[in-house]
């Protein structure tokens, strides 16, 4: 059997808890900051667990993490 290769992309984006969650980073911090509160940018540069539903092809494309 072939070694899986890991989807570069995704591992990039990704990372795994302890517990086999997926964490990542949240949208909508790269730029027009001004109009959105800093509650709301502070509050954006926490990560946060990926939703259930895209953990069977997370699982997938990193097979190694």
């Amino acid at each position: 059997m072939p070694k899986i290769k890991t989807n570069r992309g995704a591992a990039k984006r990704f990372k795994k808890t302890g517990t086999g969650k997926f964490v990542r980073a949240r949208a909508f911090k790269s730029h027009i900051l001004t109009k959105k509160s800093p509650k709301r940018t502070r509050r954006l540069r926490q990560g946060t667990v990926a939703d259930p539903t895209n953990v069977r092809a997370l699982n997938r494309m990193l097979p190694y993490l």
